[in-house]
């Protein structure tokens, strides 16, 4: 007979590594998806291009703009104004979003203080008290914090890593967590960067055909000038060169502005982050 296998006992199973934990997000909410924004933005100035400026009040017997309307003036500037309307309207909605956006990721408080706050919990080695602070305060600034003392305190506990490795273990939380909060940061901002050049130059186009409709009537007048339509021409190649500055100007002041705010917000995290490391390189 065959000697009989002894039976083996099943090994436990090892346990798996818990599943990809649930996706953070950021602290900087926002409009996802601008196209919604746009879409919308020009269903509303195509609405006002026609009931409102292009409304039969505002003119005369002639068709043209009753003395001093400036909405009918505003229609005369032909189909480029809907455009530039939409451009414009857009530009406002997402610097209103950002503004929303970035004062949700500054948090409550103000940011100087919270980092000096930090600072010096970090200096009397009071990590509970600093993600006391990071609560309080809320934001992304203050989660980018909070998780680099979260891994903080384990590279503290942990007696298997050199101090090198610990250091570099902190150094890339910091980094992910940075890199979680950055795109949000920035989101939208390189549409209303494109608005800048954009609204200018469907601006300059505006400008463009405004003045060949006024040197048509020019030149289909013969010796004598049709006014109407040498002012119509020049009407819409007025309008259009200032709804496309009006865009563009908008669109840089809101850039700059926010771009400006975002950048305080990084320096804050690299000081902070900058600290962190250097505290626990100091103290082990």
């Amino acid at each position: 007979m065959e000697a009989q296998k002894p039976n083996v006992a099943a090994k436990p199973a090892t346990p798996k590594p818990a599943q990809a934990k649930a996706q953070k997000k950021s602290n900087a909410p926002g409009i996802k998806n601008a196209f919604w924004v746009i879409i919308i933005c020009g269903i509303i100035a195509v609405s006002l291009f026609i009931f409102v400026f292009g409304n039969p009040s505002n003119f005369d017997e002639e068709g043209m703009p009753i003395n001093g309307n400036l909405l009918g003036t505003i229609y005369k500037g032909g189909f480029i104004v809907p455009i530039l309307q939409t451009l414009f309207l857009t530009v406002l909605v997402l610097a209103v979003e950002r503004g929303i956006a970035l004062s949700h990721a500054k948090g409550k408080g103000n940011i100087a203080k919270f980092v000096a706050a930090i600072k010096a919990c970090l200096i009397k080695n009071d990590i509970a008290g600093a993600q006391k602070l990071c609560k309080q305060q809320g934001g992304s600034v203050a989660a980018v914090v909070s998780a680099a003392l979260v891994r903080y305190e384990e590279m503290d506990k942990n007696n298997i890593l050199t101090k090198e490795q610990k250091i570099v273990t902190i150094q890339k939380e910091l980094e992910e967590a940075t890199a979680l909060e950055m795109p949000s940061l920035q989101q939208n901002l390189p549409i209303v960067a494109t608005m800048t050049t954009l609204g200018t130059l469907v601006g300059l186009l505006g400008t463009v055909i405004g003045m060949i409709k006024s040197f048509s009537a020019l030149g289909a007048g013969g010796g004598s000038v049709d006014s109407t339509e040498l002012s119509v021409g020049i009407s819409e190649a007025l309008i259009n060169t200032a709804f496309g500055i009006a865009t563009g100007a908008s669109a840089v002041i809101f850039y700059n502005y926010y771009t400006n705010k975002i950048d305080n917000l990084t320096y804050a995290i690299d000081e902070i982050g900058f600290s962190i490391v250097q505290t626990f390189a100091a103290t082990h």
